[in-house]
């Protein structure tokens, strides 16, 4: 009995989706920013807490290379360049041949220096001073400042020293000393410091602002689930003083729809009945009146009423009391399809398993078998076919009779609204057999929309969100 249909969406060009990026006009300032930031209140929140944050410490870190690390590696290779001065004038001032080893033995033990001679060396005519770092620097600004000789600043070959290369008349002097001299640990420890501080605070803050956000998220749980028509009787307001404002407000909101839409319901009941008691008294009194023709006449205007009076009655009570449950959606369709087929149709379905979702099973069977009964009076061919998205299930309801007209297709779901042409009240119909189907599907948080159908005729297409 399976039959597969084309229900296919209908879908833009490829072409027209081209041309509307061609011609979309350039995006503002305002909407570039808004894309780059989150989209989230987490995100946000957080945010907001880290860009303080992060300036904060770029300022500090300024303000600290500027007033102290610079000044820090200036002096310490200004005491480097004066230690390194001092022995070599004193190099000059010995006489030629001399040992000078009692003179660097002097500088290793007070100054923390090694120093190398090389007589006759000569330093290379393409030594290039290595400015790398800010060290770099500042030692060849001082060394400049105070040797007044050529020199060169070898800081790659020996891993914990620096190898310094002073041109003299006889020689080069190779001065070797430890990076430790020219280094200050203080600019780690406050560059640690100040990343484990701000790390640290940074995770304190996501922790805190994820508890407040919590609360909301939970609250737009509760209202999504409410309007869908699924039960929130869990729900209790918490977090923040407005946060939980808004919760109550929510729970107060939920209580009165709840007594009004009873209210509605007891009410309309009770006209119903009230109705109904004068109607049972004038067909008893037609039915022990001689029969002729504005009898019968009568009869069918008193049905026609009770007809309008079950179906006020029923849309009127909408989903009623009933609550929402979990269920699978496929013994359920295939129920209402059994139903419509006992009254004569004949449905071509393909209703797949594992369809689970949150309905009202009555309210729900009641939206479906009026569809099933819109199309099984006005078509020959009836079909019912199932798809399921990501977020939703779409169920479609085809049949081959005349349609409805695209001008109609909002306006038949109004209450009592009927199509002379096509929908009229020989086929038993009242103009509230769409209006309760759409009614129900959007308690469920779904909708119900009309098309033209491949069979030629008209689509209900229930959408149901999962």
């Amino acid at each position: 009995m399976a039959t597969t249909l084309d229900d296919s969406a209908p879908s833009d060009s490829a072409g027209g989706g081209s041309a509307a990026q061609r011609t979309a006009p350039p995006l503002s300032w305002r909407r570039r920013i808004n894309r780059v930031l989150p989209r989230s209140l987490l995100g946000r929140s957080v945010m907001i807490l880290v860009t303080p944050l992060i300036l904060l410490q770029v300022v500090a870190t300024w303000v600290f290379y500027d007033s102290f690390w610079d000044k820090i590696t200036r002096r310490l290779a200004g005491a480097v360049a004066g230690d390194i001065a001092a022995v070599v004038d004193l190099m000059e001032g010995v006489p030629p041949g001399s040992d000078l080893q009692p003179l660097f033995d002097m500088a290793a033990r007070t100054m923390d220096i090694e120093f190398e001679w090389q007589p006759g060396a000569l330093l290379p005519t393409d030594t290039v001073v290595r400015r790398e770092t800010l060290v770099d620097l500042k030692l060849a600004e001082e060394l400049g400042r105070r040797v007044g000789r050529p020199f060169a600043i070898d800081s790659r070959s020996i891993e914990k020293f620096v190898e310094i290369h002073v041109q003299l008349r006889d020689g080069v002097v190779i001065a070797t000393v430890p990076r430790l001299r020219l280094f200050s640990s203080t600019t780690y420890v406050f560059i640690l410091w100040m990343v484990g501080t701000s790390v640290g605070l940074f995770a304190v803050a996501i922790l805190f602002m994820r508890k407040q956000v919590r609360p909301i998220r939970r609250l737009a749980a509760a209202a999504d689930a409410f309007g869908k028509g699924r039960p929130v009787e869990d729900y209790a307001p918490k977090g923040a003083a407005e946060v939980h404002l808004a919760g109550a407000a929510f729970l107060r909101m939920r209580d009165r729809i709840r007594r009004q839409m009873a209210q509605r319901t007891e009410m309309l009941a009770g006209v119903s009945h009230d109705l109904r008691t004068p109607l049972t008294r004038m067909r008893l009194e037609l039915a022990i009146s001689p029969q002729t023709e504005l009898t019968a006449e009568l009869k069918a205007d008193i049905d026609e009423m009770e007809k309008m009076l079950d179906g006020y009655l029923a849309f009127a009570r909408g989903e009623g009391q009933e609550q929402s449950q979990r269920i699978d959606l496929g013994p359920l369709l295939r129920d209402a399809i059994g139903n419509a087929e006992r009254t004569g149709a004949t449905v071509e379905a393909a209703v797949p398993d594992g369809l689970v979702a949150w309905v009202r099973q009555d309210a729900f069977r009641r939206c479906v078998t009026n569809l099933l009964d819109n199309a099984r009076l006005h078509g020959t061919r009836v079909a019912l076919s199932v798809r399921q998205f990501k977020e939703r299930i779409e169920i479609a309801i085809d049949d081959d009779g005349p349609g409805i007209a695209p001008e109609h297709r909002e306006a038949v779901f109004r209450p009592f609204y009927r199509l002379d042409s096509s929908r009229n009240l020989a086929t038993g119909g009242v103009g509230l057999g769409l209006t309760i189907a759409r009614d129900v599907m959007r308690s469920h948080g779904g909708d119900l929309v009309l098309d033209r159908s491949p069979l030629g005729g008209l689509r209900a297409l229930i959408r149901l969100p999962l």
